[in-house]
């Protein structure tokens, strides 16, 4: 392979003058040699070894013009240069200085050694082919004309330097991003806040439509419209009912007073029963509230109760007098507007002045609150009664503390005995919201209206049995069948079921009533009102009793005849 290029290979001599630092030979133009074409010498020019053919003697230094590392000189003239000593006839390559005579010497560097002044020839620069080998391979030929050097772009690092600009086109891109989300964002959070609006709305409407439907306050659904929406209103409200039973200790009887705490229309109301109201027992008898009360027993009664008055009794609380006291004293005695003088009960002359006066806001004590509350004056009907017992409750509600524990602790403080299920802290609980009501005004009293029958009538109890009670009048079956108390008198045990059978065939209702501890000689068939003597006679008939053998006498409550059977009862074979 030759290492330059001379008049036989395209017109153009170039000669080799090194290696760059890569490794790739490194070529520049020769210059034009006197007297003619330069002879070619392969070893003079590539700089391989010793050349035993050059010319000896002393020679001339080389003339060095600038190198380049990648084989460009600098293109700036220098002029002549003088002559410079001689020294090593070989260059570093092995090479010697001097050629062979008639021709120049070789200079690695690029620079032909002469044996005497020459004048200088302007330098080309030099560059190099484009490879497109390996370093030793020769690459294709560069065009003489074109004079710019051929670089290969893994020779440069490109940087990208950022305008000036940069950072405020990337500002006002993020504003302009940012201030668009912001819009997005401050849109759906309106539309959000739109939707959470009308929802919130839409819950408060039907709330509200709902709440008057249940408290019966919508037109046309209301207590005080006609028709079945008023009692589906009025029923649909919550209530809380607790009977309560005053017994007088001293001159007997009892008071009765329903206590209702309305949770729906914040409404208290103490519903007066009176003694005279009709009940029907759970095997059919009729009988009255006051004899229910006596003989029947408080669960009996309020069984009673509830199906009289289509109520929900949830529990009865006894108050006999001396707890009554007890409680107006403990609450710090009571104000009652009094409507009549009430003499004291342990005045020793008639003439002794009056326990409690007639006149408004009377300060009442615990003696002078139950003296009041039993109090029936002569000629006055047992409702007037009823109607001031009713007063002294509410006057002790309204004393009483409307905290639940503190009225716990008063019903505790009494030391009474509550009949199952009712417990302290039920009761507690129950008139501590009733006080509430009764401090703020939402507390009235309301007697249920009773004709001489004992019977309800729908008219006259509508407005509290409806309205407040929240339940439907059911007065006594008048054809319900007779009940008749058995007692077995005769001294034979078996004697009282065959008179069960009979009397189950006749269509009456028996009731069983024990063994006498000795036989009588004479049956006896006893009636306590007047209106069961001809049930009474039936009886007798039924049973084979002569017609003398009926007569009014004591009766059970719960029965409306008392059959004593005696040695001259025969029954029928």
């Amino acid at each position: 392979m030759n290492d330059r290029y001379d008049a036989g290979y395209g017109g153009d001599q170039y000669e080799l003058v090194g290696y760059d630092e890569y490794g790739r030979p490194v070529y520049r133009q020769a210059p034009a040699q006197p007297g003619g074409q330069q002879q070619y010498d392969p070893y003079a020019q590539q700089g391989y070894g010793y050349d035993p053919y050059a010319a000896g003697g002393q020679q001339a230094a080389p003339q060095y013009g600038s190198y380049d590392a990648y084989g460009t000189q600098g293109g700036h003239d220098t002029g002549q240069q003088p002559p410079t000593p001689a020294h090593d006839p070989y260059d570093g390559y092995g090479t010697p200085q001097g050629g062979r005579a008639g021709q120049p010497s070789y200079d690695p560097y690029g620079q032909a050694a002469t044996s005497g002044r020459q004048s200088r020839v302007a330098e080309q620069t030099a560059y190099i082919p484009q490879q497109a080998g390996p370093p030793e391979e020769p690459g294709p030929e560069a065009s003489a004309d074109s004079g710019a050097p051929d670089y290969r772009t893994e020779q440069f690092a490109f940087v990208e330097e950022p305008t000036d600009d940069s950072e405020d086109v990337i500002d006002w891109l993020k504003f302009t991003e940012n201030r668009t989300e912001r819009r997005e964002e401050a849109r759906r959070r309106a539309r959000s806040r739109v939707i959470a609006l009308v929802v919130v709305l839409a819950l408060v409407a039907v709330g509200g439509v709902g709440y008057l439907w249940y408290a019966g306050k919508l037109p046309g659904l209301s207590s005080s419209d006609s028709g079945t929406g008023g009692t589906t209103a009025a029923a649909a409200q919550k209530r809380d009912v607790i009977a309560v039973h005053l017994h007088d200790t001293k001159q007997g009887g009892t008071s009765t007073v329903l206590l209702v705490d309305n949770t729906t229309t914040k409404q208290g109301t103490a519903v007066l029963l009176p003694n005279s109201l009709g009940l029907t027992g759970d095997d059919g008898t009729t009988t009255t509230l006051a004899k229910s009360v006596d003989d029947a027993g408080p669960d009996a009664t309020r069984t009673a109760l509830d199906s009289v008055l289509g109520t929900d009794i949830e529990g009865t609380w006894r108050l006999d007098t001396p707890y009554l006291q007890i409680l107006v004293d403990l609450v710090g005695n009571i104000e009652v507007d009094t409507d009549a003088d009430v003499p004291d009960p342990g005045a020793k002359s008639k003439g002794a002045a009056p326990l409690v006066r007639k006149g408004e806001n009377q300060t009442l004590s615990g003696k002078m609150a139950v003296a009041y509350a039993t109090h029936q004056g002569s000629g006055e009907t047992a409702d007037a009664q009823l109607e001031r017992f009713g007063q002294v409750m509410q006057g002790v509600l309204r004393k009483l503390s409307s905290d639940p524990q503190a009225a716990t602790t008063t019903i505790q403080t009494l030391g009474l005995i509550l009949d199952p299920p009712l417990t302290d802290k039920d009761l507690g609980s129950f008139l501590a919201g009733l006080a509430d009501r009764a401090k703020g005004g939402d507390f009235e009293t309301a007697l249920l209206p009773v004709q001489d029958d004992g019977s309800l009538s729908a008219e006259t109890s509508d407005s509290v049995v409806k309205d407040i009670l929240g339940g439907t009048a059911k007065s006594p079956d008048k054809d319900a069948a007779v009940s008749v108390s058995v007692q077995n008198a005769t001294g034979v045990k078996d004697r009282g079921a065959k008179a069960r059978v009979v009397l189950l065939n006749g269509g009456f209702t028996f009731l069983e009533g024990g063994t006498a501890s000795a036989a009588q000689p004479t049956s006896k068939v006893l009636y306590a009102d007047a209106a069961d003597k001809e049930h009474a006679t039936e009886v007798a008939k039924t049973l084979g009793l002569p017609d003398g053998s009926v007569a009014q006498g004591k009766v059970s409550s719960n029965a409306d005849v008392a059959v004593v059977l005696g040695q001259d009862y025969e029954p029928a074979s």
